[in-house]
């Protein structure tokens, strides 16, 4: 591309050849947000020594819609982005979003438009590494998007640019033909779908859905100790074998997540804005978040259960109970029930949680973050966020 970029103007006062602004829009402006920030620190460097050094690359940062419209999917994402750019004056705007994308039914990766000379990254798409993997996408799409800008005639590098998106991802071309130059990368309906969850749930930060049930945590460590005196827990322990704890354990575990989902009513139902395909997606990230941040909860309060009962329960005291000799394997029983047993006991209070904190699980609701603000030179102006909202309001 740089033989390309050079032609349209002369070198100008400051020894440029040309200017290119990049505009790099976040929408929803949550986990999104997070990785524009890194990315726009580094994202004209790596142009400069990866596309084209004899041009000033600028980034501008800006953030998108609250609440980005789902019945419209990728066009409506497009058409906003185009807006965007016009507004602010920017040449080439690229869309990091977090909302899951298809065409034809198959996971979306990325998508850039002639037409508007705007791209998209999905990034729940890219799976688990997506700062890395939405760095090469970018830097992909702006190489395409850079070119049409000096020659109308000319076709983006197709090739480059389908191998700098191919190379995070697996993922094929599908060239829309009734509109030029409108080129997108999708994966396959199985190993893609599954990195889009793995995606989702990394995006949705389970880290966060955690912090939500420390309250419950607390409260299920109380139902624990209590439950560590009684020796008719010691006796059931006994009782069970490996099967029903197993089965016991991922019945308390359901139980904490469906009823966190039902209390704060997190369940996302399909209407004339969410698509039914997109609203049974938002309703798996949910749960698989929560399930995570539930599964940690519960290894924790066995970790803190087994080790309290390792110091407050003499092993000759649970022999005698038992009537048999003890080792460190019916403590870990001993652990294993009662923490099942304060899971469920957990669940009961979990309407005690913070509501904010607790929602901020679900997949279609993302709080405002506070202190994100426009940046001034992109379109001069400098509101700053305010008070969390829905996104799919």
């Amino acid at each position: 591309m740089s033989e390309n970029l050079g032609h349209l103007h002369g070198p100008n006062a400051d020894g440029w050849e040309r200017v290119v602004v990049v505009g790099l829009v976040a929408t929803p402006p949550d986990h999104p947000a997070r990785v524009v920030g890194l990315l726009s620190a580094e994202l004209a460097e790596l142009l400069s020594s990866r596309v084209d050094r004899r041009v000033r690359w600028e980034v501008r940062s800006n953030w998108g819609a609250v609440a980005p419209r789902r019945d419209g999917g990728l066009a409506a994402l497009l058409d906003d982005v185009a807006e965007r750019r016009e507004t602010a004056g920017w040449d080439i705007t690229i869309c990091l979003t977090d909302l899951p994308l298809h065409v034809s039914r198959l996971p979306l990766v990325a998508h850039y438009s002639l037409r508007r000379r705007a791209g998209v990254v999905s990034l729940p798409a890219l799976g688990l590494g997506q700062v890395r993997a939405a760095r090469a996408a970018v830097l992909g799409l702006v190489e395409g998007l850079a070119t049409a800008l000096v020659d109308d005639r000319s076709r983006p590098r197709e090739e480059r640019v389908g191998r700098m998106v191919e190379g995070v991802a697996p993922v094929r071309r599908v060239v829309d033909q009734t509109d030029d130059g409108e080129i997108g990368f999708v994966s396959s309906r199985i190993t893609g779908t599954l990195r889009l969850l793995a995606g989702m749930v990394r995006a949705n930060r389970p880290g966060r859905a955690l912090l939500g049930l420390s309250k419950l945590l607390v409260g299920a460590f109380g139902t624990a100790a209590i439950a560590l005196t009684t020796n008719t827990i010691w006796q059931m322990g006994d009782a069970l074998d490996g099967p029903r704890l197993t089965l016991i354990m991922v019945l308390s575990l359901v139980g904490l997540v469906g009823w966190l989902i039902i209390a704060h009513d997190l369940w996302e139902k399909a209407s004339a804005e969410t698509p039914r395909e997109l609203a049974r997606l938002f309703n798996l990230g949910t749960g698989l978040t929560l399930g995570l941040a539930a599964s940690v909860s519960y290894l924790v309060l066995f970790a803190g259960t087994a080790t309290t009962a390792a110091l407050l329960i003499d092993s000759s005291v649970l022999s005698q109970n038992l009537g048999r000799p003890v080792g460190l394997a019916d403590y870990a029983v001993l652990a294993w029930i009662i923490t099942s047993l304060a899971t469920v006991g957990g669940a009961i209070g979990a309407g005690l949680e913070d509501e904010d904190d607790v929602r901020a699980a679900a997949y279609g609701y993302h709080p405002t973050p506070t202190g994100w603000r426009d940046d001034p030179a992109s379109n001069g102006d400098d509101t700053s966020w305010n008070d969390g909202r829905p996104r799919g309001s």
